[in-house]
């Protein structure tokens, strides 16, 4: 187990339901080749090396999980001896510090915190047996990370070479009012039609995400500049040069200047300010245009390429509000008067909040918000005659 950086294994890259196929184009444009696809994620044969790139390239990804182990375990007894006879102590040092995350579905185990305490246990023991002490354990991601997969009799063990989630990309340190993940927000601006040169307009923009997901991308800013901690970092034989040079190669691909125009409002003051703070941590608020106004108000530069992309409230799912179907409405206006010759995006979780916008969506993009169902609606803005195929722009990844 000592050359797990430098050994092939099955590898998970976890996302959140239906960012996939977006997660898939980032993997694959980094030069790897993938497995499979399926709805939670993608699965590679790299080593836990390569695992290092994808930890501080990816924006729509969760957990990069690296395999040690498939076996068979009935219940948790099996479990427990099977992870015993595996060599920890060539992967965790016996005075450091390791939690355990599980997703585990067996007829033994009405708790995943009873299979994590099983697998706990295992790594302590043997551990202690070897070294004659024992590493400390307990719920903090920040170190060492094991994950089991567990379903039925098949049980999978790995690294968990990420710790804290990827989802979130660390600059945002407020985070307002019901904000949208990072990881999400990502994911949103790659399913439009964003050509990542033209205006990007954020009515509505909350505590900056989705803005700031524009700027951070289209000046190719990865999540991997502002944070210093991974999972892989605790394990036994990382190498930090590994680390540094490819944090090296992150600052060496930022794009420094670009002719670009991005556009965000929001009616609340305290929005437009937590924004620019975000903004500023992740060294893009000069490149965002920021201002205190109602929606209808969004200043919108004349193009033909350009995106506005609204995040609005989704009220309630039964019933919804007055106040929000007038907004609903508006915001249809809005793009319909002031948006021509863009392509208007609507994300919401209210399919009869979205019958209130008044036009025909030209597609509806599914999404997740948490556990909500959610739509993004397109809607190609044209001004006078619609554009041909051969015209309109392409999805830019």
């Amino acid at each position: 187990m000592t050359q797990v950086f430098h050994t092939k294994s099955k590898v998970i890259i976890t996302c959140n339901k239906r960012l996939s196929s977006y997660l898939a184009n980032e993997v694959e444009e980094l030069g790897y080749d993938i497995v499979r696809v399926f709805p939670t994620g993608v699965e590679l044969n790299i080593t836990l090396n390569e695992c290092i790139k994808l930890n501080l390239n990816l924006r729509c990804a969760s957990q990069i999980l690296y395999s040690l182990k498939s076996f068979s375990a009935n219940n948790p007894d099996e479990l427990y001896e099977a992870l015993r006879a595996m060599a920890w102590e060539d992967l965790i040092d016996f005075s450091g510090y390791f939690s355990v995350t599980s997703n585990v579905d067996n007829d033994f185990i009405t708790t995943p915190l009873f299979a994590n305490l099983k697998v706990k246990d295992a790594i302590v023991d043997r551990i202690k047996e070897k070294k004659g002490m024992r590493p400390n354990s307990g719920s903090d991601a920040n170190k060492t990370v094991v994950h089991l997969y567990w379903k039925g009799a098949d049980a999978n063990i790995f690294l968990d070479t990420s710790g804290e989630t990827l989802s979130k990309h660390s600059y945002r340190k407020i985070p307002g009012k019901a904000p949208m993940l990072e990881a999400l927000a990502a994911s949103v601006i790659m399913a439009t039609k964003w050509d990542k040169k033209s205006p990007f307009i954020n009515p509505m923009c909350g505590s900056g995400t989705l803005a700031i997901e524009a700027a951070l991308i289209a000046t190719n800013r990865r999540p991997g500049l502002f944070r210093m901690n991974y999972g892989f970092m605790h394990i036994i034989g990382y190498e930090e040069e590994v680390f540094f040079a490819e944090r090296r190669i992150l600052k060496d691909q930022v794009i420094k200047e670009v002719d670009l125009k991005i556009v965000a409002t929001d009616l609340s003051e305290d929005a437009v300010e937590i924004s620019q703070k975000n903004a500023k941590t992740a060294g893009v608020d000069q490149l965002i245009q920021f201002s205190v106004c109602d929606f209808a108000d969004t200043p919108v530069p004349e193009n033909t390429n350009g995106v506005v992309v609204f995040n609005p409230e989704y009220g309630e799912r039964l019933g919804t509000h007055h106040k929000l179907e007038i907004t609903y409405k508006r915001m249809g206006d809005f793009m319909k008067s002031q948006c021509k010759g863009y392509y208007g995006y609507i994300f919401t979780g209210n399919p009869d909040l979205a019958k209130k916008i008044g036009l025909k969506a030209d597609k509806k993009i599914e999404f997740y918000n948490g556990k909500l169902d959610c739509r993004m609606l397109e809607y190609e803005l044209y001004d006078g005659s619609r554009r041909p195929e051969s015209e309109r722009p392409k999805k830019h990844l």
